[in-house]
């Protein structure tokens, strides 16, 4: 399969929200629904700070994954929650009349990642999406490889990321292939158990 990485528009939410719910059917975001994830992918088209990617078929441009984040974490889920939160409200009613308490985690799942690792300010990969079907093809590695490519072309110092540490040795061991390590390992209010994964740029 022949697969090109491309920058995120609006033309792609669609397909990419499709793609989040397949790989992930059983998570919180995919909970809140299509509205909330679009709302959430399309924030990083919104603000300067924000990068995105996809990943589609050369022929048919089918979405075979997205990875987005923004540049400098510092501010910008606060400009985000200023700017829309109207919109994730409306979003995230239908989710919240199914399961009233999941909005006391609601803007934590998709706006906390946990404190930055000290040091050098770092770009934070939010999140990854790969199609069920196209997964082991080499189109997750590409994406990040662009992503962090872009942090370095806006002169990001490196990059960090917050994954669950528990049960999930497919993806833990996917970062550290890339290349990206351990910074610490920490427990949320929820009691999940989160590994902080650092990329650091060489000089």
């Amino acid at each position: 399969m022949n697969f090109e990485i491309v920058k995120l528009t609006n033309e792609h939410i669609k397909d990419v929200v499709e793609v989040h719910i397949g790989a992930f059917p059983e998570f919180f975001l995919t909970f809140l629904g299509p509205k909330f994830l679009s709302e959430f992918y399309k924030s990083f088209l919104d603000d300067p700070m924000g990068i995105g990617f996809v990943a589609q078929d050369v022929e048919t441009k089918q979405v075979l994954g997205a990875i987005v984040g923004p540049l400098v974490p510092d501010g910008y889920f606060k400009r985000l929650i200023k700017r829309r939160w109207w919109a994730f409200c409306i979003a995230s009613i239908s989710a919240v009349l199914k399961k009233p308490t999941a909005i006391k985690r609601l803007f934590r799942a998709v706006f906390y990642r946990g404190e930055s690792p000290s040091g050098s300010q770092r770009a934070l990969l939010s999140s990854i999406a790969v199609s069920p079907e196209t997964q082991g093809m080499g189109v997750g590695k590409s994406l990040v490889d662009n992503w962090v490519e872009q942090v370095k072309q806006r002169q990001g110092l490196g990059c960090f990321l917050t994954t669950d540490a528990e049960n999930n040795d497919a993806i833990n061991g996917f970062y550290q292939k890339l290349g990206w390590q351990i910074e610490s390992t920490y427990k949320t209010s929820e009691g999940r158990v989160m590994n902080r994964y650092v990329y650091d740029f060489k000089e």
